[in-house]
C-alpha cells in the first residue's frame, strides 16, 4: 500500500530535517548577499555550538520521555561558579573549569534523583529547580557578571582550529559521543526502550531509575559545558548566560523527528533542527529585524513543531 506523504515524512524524519535545513539555507543565501561570508558562517557556526551542546542533552532526556527545563540556568550558575573559582578564589583555570563541569553533573543528578526517588513529574520539577538554580546566581552575583576572566581559557570560545570555531568543534565532539552511545551501545536501547514504554522496560529487567538519572546527570553535565564555553567567548560570566536556552533546544530537538513522548529520534536530527532555527535567526539579524523578535520565532516554531509531531504521529497509528 502506498503511504500518505505526511506518514512518511514523519517516519523518516532525518531525511526530511536535512532537506528542509538545506532548502532554508539556500534561501537564506539567495535573500542576503552577506549570508554566505566566512564571518557569517562562523557565526552561525559558533552560535549554534552554545545552544546545541544544550540541544544533545535535551533531545537524550525526550528519548527518555523526560524533560528538563533548568538546562539553561544549569549552564548559567556553573559559569558563575566557575568564573567566581577563577577570578575571586585565584584557582587554576582549569581546575575552575572541571569544578564548573563536575558542578552541572551534580545538578542534574540532583534532577533526576529527585525525578526517580520522589516519583516526580520531570516537567513539574525542573521548573522548581530552574527558579531554585536561577535565584542561587543572582544570590552569588548580585546581578553583577564577573570579569577578567583568565585568559587562558578564552581560546576555548573565541578560538578557531583550522577556521572552525572551537566551540563548534567540541559539539561535534560531543554530538557524534551522543550519537554512538544512543544507536551504538545497550545503553541507547535502554533509552529508548524506556521512553516506549517504563513498565516494560523494568520487566525486561533494565534498571530504569538508574539510567534516568544517569541521562540527567549527561545533560546537565552538557548545558555547563555550554556555560564555561559562553564564559570563555564573552571574557565575563554573565548572570543572564543561559536564559535564552529554554526554548530553542526543546524546539530543536522536535523539528529534529525527536518525539514528545519518547522513544524516537536521535541527537544528530536534534542538531540538524537546531541549526534550522540558528539559520533563521541569523536571517533575522542579517534583516535587520529587532533581536527581540527572536523569542517570537522561537515560540512559533515550539508549537509548529509540537503540533506536526502531534498530527504525524496520528497519521501514523491510523495506517497501523
Amino acid at each position: 500500500m502506498q503511504r500518505k506523504p505526511l506518514s512518511l515524512l514523519a517516519t523518516t524524519p532525518l531525511a526530511g530535517v536535512f532537506v528542509a535545513l538545506v532548502i532554508i539555507f539556500i534561501v537564506s543565501a539567495i535573500l542576503s548577499p552577506y549570508f554566505l561570508t566566512s564571518y557569517n558562517m562562523s557565526v552561525i557556526a559558533r552560535s549554534l555550538a552554545f545552544v546545541g551542546l544544550v540541544t544533545v542533552g535535551q533531545a537524550m532526556l525526550l528519548i527518555l520521555g523526560e524533560l528538563d527545563l533548568s538546562l539553561g540556568v544549569i549552564g548559567g550558575l556553573c559559569g558563575v561558579i566557575a568564573g567566581m573559582l577563577m577570578v575571586n578564589f585565584g584557582i587554576n583555570p582549569a581546575v575552575a573549569f572541571a569544578g564548573g563541569l563536575a558542578m552541572g553533573a551534580a545538578l542534574g543528578f540532583f534532577n533526576g534523583f529527585m525525578v526517580t526517588s520522589m516519583r516526580l513529574h520531570s516537567l513539574v520539577l525542573t521548573i522548581g529547580t530552574a527558579g531554585i538554580f536561577g535565584g542561587i546566581n543572582l544570590v552569588l552575583t548580585k546581578g553583577v557578571a564577573i570579569t577578567n576572566i583568565p585568559k587562558e581559557i578564552q581560546f576555548l570560545g573565541r578560538g578557531d582550529l583550522f577556521g572552525v570555531p572551537v566551540p563548534f568543534v567540541i559539539m561535534i565532539v560531543v554530538l557524534a559521543i551522543a550519537t554512538f552511545i544512543t544507536l551504538k551501545t545497550p545503553f541507547g536501547r535502554y533509552m529508548y526502550a524506556i521512553g516506549n514504554n517504563k513498565a516494560a522496560a523494568r520487566m525486561l529487567g533494565i534498571r530504569v531509575d538508574r539510567i534516568r538519572v544517569l541521562v540527567f546527570t549527561i545533560a546537565g553535565f552538557l548545558s555547563a559545558l555550554a556555560g564555561l564555553l559562553m564564559v570563555a567567548r564573552l571574557g565575563t560570566a554573565q548572570p543572564s548566560i543561559g536564559e535564552t536556552w529554554v526554548l530553542p533546544p526543546i524546539a530543536a530537538s522536535v523539528i529534529g523527528g525527536v518525539a514528545t513522548t519518547g522513544g524516537i529520534g536521535t541527537p544528530l536530527g536534534a542538531i540538524l533542527g537546531a541549526g534550522i532555527i540558528a539559520i533563521i535567526e541569523n536571517i533575522i539579524v542579517l534583516f535587520g529585524v529587532s533581536p527581540y523578535w527572536q523569542g517570537v520565532v522561537s515560540g512559533v516554531i515550539v508549537v509548529l513543531a509540537i503540533s506536526f509531531d502531534a498530527i504525524s504521529r496520528r497519521y501514523i497509528r491510523k495506517e497501523l
